[in-house]
């Protein structure tokens, strides 16, 4: 019997050997170190295959059977640190890459608002015909162009160049002032020069147009908040889900080692009931176990599904890439450190360092603008207008003088013909048609377009004028209303961000507690691993004296892998408090050494 025992005693030790070495098969295909930074980088590579979950020996068909993955080849691994996650998630996240195009969109609002300033240059040809019933048709032609530029101090100016040449007698009575007579000839004229306008009262500090790109600019910087807080809350899910998978992977060598410790105990009893010395009833009750220990490894390959498929939504791109149908296999172990965090400095950065808060100070000042701008418009409006232009005028015609009678109408003549008849009657000597001499025009003041612009340098070209316009409605009560709106949006701002800075600390205060918490948690897990590992060894000296049976044996062997099983969710739950904690307190990019540009406006 002694002999049997031993037999037994050894063969339980193999087993045990077996499970010792897949629990351990992570740790030992690794060769890790602990970075500047607290996290740990794989310094090593993974051996061949690089599946943690291999058993040291050949599996049979029902293991591969339990432990197959739908459209997964397991065999097919992707080794992968933390950090590597969290870059390709940058990359490749859609929830980052939606956050990082409502940055652009913003950008190109503040593109279009300082549009407005853009100078717009404008020409316009026109050509006319006038027709007026009993004359004959006169054609004038127009030839304007101008610069317009809006300023940043709320005014506007503009210059002219404006040509034309017209045979309309009234037009050309409009162009010349009533200086020139009207004629058969035309006139033409040119004028060039500048227009200013300059609010002096209301719209002079602040108008809508600077109003509304100051508000973009600050949008902008709420819009890249919202984007670093995003992308903090995709680093902090691929850490969660990274820690996650880690831990699914170690739970399923753990159930898998114990299933092959129950196989072996099977193997055990079966030889038993062949050597007589035990009953066949025990081996319903070995097959028992295995059929659950068998469920409990099905129940772990999924959650290894479930979890590996989390993390391949956060890291890749392409719905149908080919890296789904391969297996993520975490190269990282979890970090540990047993100095507890300072709650203080914790605080501290997340009121310093928190998008939220940023978010909410940005809205305060978004509503200052209004507040400014409101307060502005209750003002009454006075503006500047001032203008200048040099302007030249000319005409066909000859500078040659004119000899002609006094009379020379018909209606003239006529009555001119019939004095002198009735002079001649009553014997009176006739009334003489004088000649006169009409004086050529001014040589400056004959030609063509030319001359017109060779005028506009004369020292009577230049024309100026200078005033005011006053405008201002009774009441205003819509400048009031908006204003008071305003002041009460200023009092809500403010109310929510009290709230929100209530709740960051409470999220500080219980990240750092989780982090305690988990802290304490490890400790008391290793210590209930190691105490495992003593009760186990006591068992097998005293399954090998002969004085503790089989099943007691596999029970402080699962007694082992339970404490394993829970350190290692300690660690990971550790690790995973970290990440919340980075995030509560919007140190992430820090930490992980990530540095996100801001969106340059391009004032």
């Amino acid at each position: 019997m002694k002999i049997f025992r031993s037999l037994l005693a050894a063969q339980f030790l193999a087993a045990f050997c077996i499970a010792v070495t897949a629990e351990n098969s992570f740790a030992q295909e690794t060769q890790v170190a602990v970075n500047s930074t607290s996290r740990t980088q794989v310094q090593g590579t993974v051996t061949s295959g690089g599946d943690s979950t291999r058993s040291t020996t050949f599996p049979d068909a029902r293991t591969v059977e339990i432990l197959a993955r739908v459209g997964v080849q397991t065999a097919d691994t992707v080794p992968l640190t933390l950090d590597e996650a969290i870059r390709r998630a940058l990359a490749n996240n859609t929830n980052i890459d939606i956050a990082r195009d409502d940055v652009r969109i913003q950008e190109t609002q503040i593109d279009a608002l300082r549009g407005f300033y853009d100078p717009v240059f404008s020409v316009t040809p026109t050509y006319r015909r006038n027709n007026t019933t009993g004359s004959s048709a006169t054609s004038d032609i127009d030839v304007n162009a101008g610069l317009t530029q809006q300023l940043s101090t709320g005014g506007n100016f503009s210059t002219f160049f404006n040509n034309s040449r017209t045979e309309n007698a009234f037009t050309q009575a409009q162009v010349s002032s009533g200086s020139l007579g009207s004629s058969s000839s035309a006139i033409y004229s040119s004028s060039y020069g500048v227009r200013f306008t300059q609010p002096l009262f209301r719209n002079r500090k602040i108008d809508n147009t600077r109003r509304n790109l100051i508000i973009a600019r600050r949008r902008l910087e709420q819009t890249d908040a919202e984007f670093r807080r995003q992308t903090i809350e995709v680093i902090t899910q691929v850490q969660r889900v990274y820690w996650d998978l880690v831990f699914a992977l170690r739970d399923q060598q753990n159930k898998q080692a114990n299933l092959e410790l129950t196989r072996e105990n099977l193997r055990q009893v079966e030889a038993r009931i062949a050597a007589g010395s035990a009953a066949p009833l025990a081996k319903a009750e070995v097959e028992t176990e295995l059929a659950n220990r068998e469920a409990e490894v099905i129940v772990a390959t999924q959650q290894v599904s479930i979890t590996d498929n989390s993390l391949k939504q956060l890291l890749l791109r392409d719905a149908v890439s080919p890296e789904w149908n391969r297996t993520y296999l975490p190269t990282d172990t979890p970090a540990f450190s047993t100095d507890p965090i300072n709650l203080q400095d914790a605080l501290s950065d997340a009121m310093a360092n928190r998008y939220e808060l940023r978010s909410l100070k940005l809205s305060q000042d978004i509503n200052k603008i209004d507040l400014d701008f409101f307060r502005n418009q209750t003002k009454p409006q006075i503006d500047l207008n001032t203008s200048f232009s040099l302007n030249g005028l000319a005409r066909n015609g000859t500078t040659d003088p004119v000899i002609t009678n006094m009379f020379t109408s018909q209606a003239d003549l006529l009555l001119f013909n019939g004095l002198n008849e009735t002079r001649a009657v009553t014997g009176l000597d006739p009334i003489l048609n004088p000649q006169v001499v009409i004086p050529g025009q001014p040589s400056y003041a004959v030609g063509g377009l030319g001359r017109s612009l060779a005028n506009t340098f004369r020292s009577d070209a230049p024309n100026f004028s200078i005033g005011v316009t006053i405008s201002f409605p009774f009441r205003n009560r819509t400048a009031k209303a908006n204003l008071a709106g305003a002041q009460i949006t200023q009092n809500r701002i403010e109310t929510q961000l009290r709230a929100q800075e209530q709740t960051v600390i409470v999220e500080v205060r219980n990240a750092v507690q989780s982090v305690e918490t988990a802290r304490q948690r490890v400790l008391a897990a290793r210590r209930a691993r190691e105490n495992a590992e003593i009760q186990l060894d006591g068992e097998r000296r005293l399954f090998e004296s002969g004085r503790s049976t089989t099943f007691l044996l596999f029970q402080r062997e699962n007694a082992l892998m339970t404490a394993r099983n829970a350190e290692i969710r300690a660690e990971t739950d550790y690790n995973k408090s970290l990440a919340d904690l980075q995030r509560a307190t919007s140190t992430t990019f820090r930490v992980n050494n990530i540095d996100v540009q801001s969106p340059v406006d391009g004032q």
